[in-house]
């Protein structure tokens, strides 16, 4: 089902409890331009309240190949700096949001796609997918938040080289990397970001909260303050009535136990 118009830059479908965030920008191979960046900002700002998770795509055969260059000519220090943090404010909110998401790359994952994805909670990478950073090659610098969650993903050396060298990495190099946790066949990305995200729509809300916000903070953490943190909100989880109907189904034999794939 189609959701009301957003921007002309995306698109949005919703089936049963995920949505699915299209760029519609294939002829500059899903390019993010200001108008896109504003969409993403206020669709993850104003989830609709049934959402429980969300996919984001590129329409065509890319991802995203990052901003759309076009637009930097000409900017001030001033402006480039506002325009770097509106970047950051509409990657927060997907980062930091209300429900998880999964990225669908293929094709160009390369500057700001690669932000995009990192911003993510689960990456899914077809076998086109290749990822680049070319920013230092155009005396530029990372300005979507990748400086901040690209090495957490394949670590600063590697990030490193990418920037200072164009090295352009494949789908199975990106994958070794760190940058997706599923690698699937040609044309399977979506479907297996779906299966993904209807999984994660089933679980106790207050633990997909938990495990987005919670968890990269208590890694941040010192060991005492992580494991304190650890703490509260495992009582906080346990004491979620949702939590309690779902213990109880799993000691009455109405849930399955944990098997191997």
């Amino acid at each position: 089902m189609d959701q009301p118009h957003i921007t002309d830059s995306l698109s949005v479908q919703v089936d049963e409890a995920v949505a699915i965030v299209s760029i519609n920008r294939a002829a500059k191979r899903n390019a993010l331009n200001d108008d896109a960046i504003h969409g993403l900002h206020r669709f993850f700002e104003c989830l609709p309240e049934h959402t429980r998770a969300v996919v984001v795509q590129g329409n065509g055969d890319h991802f995203c190949a990052g901003l759309d260059l076009s637009e930097v000519r000409g900017r001030n220090a001033v402006e480039a700096m506002h325009h770097s943090r509106s970047w950051h404010h509409a990657f927060e909110r997907i980062q930091f949001g209300r429900v998880p998401v999964i990225s669908v790359m293929k094709g160009a994952t390369v500057g700001g796609g690669m932000e995009l994805a990192a911003s993510t909670h689960i990456r899914v990478a077809e076998p086109t997918a290749f990822y680049a950073l070319p920013e230092g090659q155009r005396g530029l610098f990372v300005g979507g938040g990748g400086s901040v969650r690209i090495p957490r993903l394949i670590g600063v050396p590697c990030m490193m080289d990418m920037m200072l060298t164009g090295r352009v990495l494949t789908a199975e190099e990106g994958h070794r990397a760190g940058m997706s946790q599923y690698l699937v066949g040609q044309g399977e990305g979506l479907a297996k970001a779906m299966e993904l995200a209807k999984k994660i729509a089933g679980n106790a809300p207050t633990t997909n909260y938990a495990v987005m916000h919670v968890l990269p903070r208590i890694a941040d953490q010192s060991i005492n303050d992580g494991l304190m943190t650890e703490a509260l909100m495992a009582a906080v989880a346990q004491s979620d009535p949702a939590t309690q109907d779902r213990l109880t189904a799993f000691v009455e034999h109405k849930l399955n136990k944990v098997r191997p794939s």
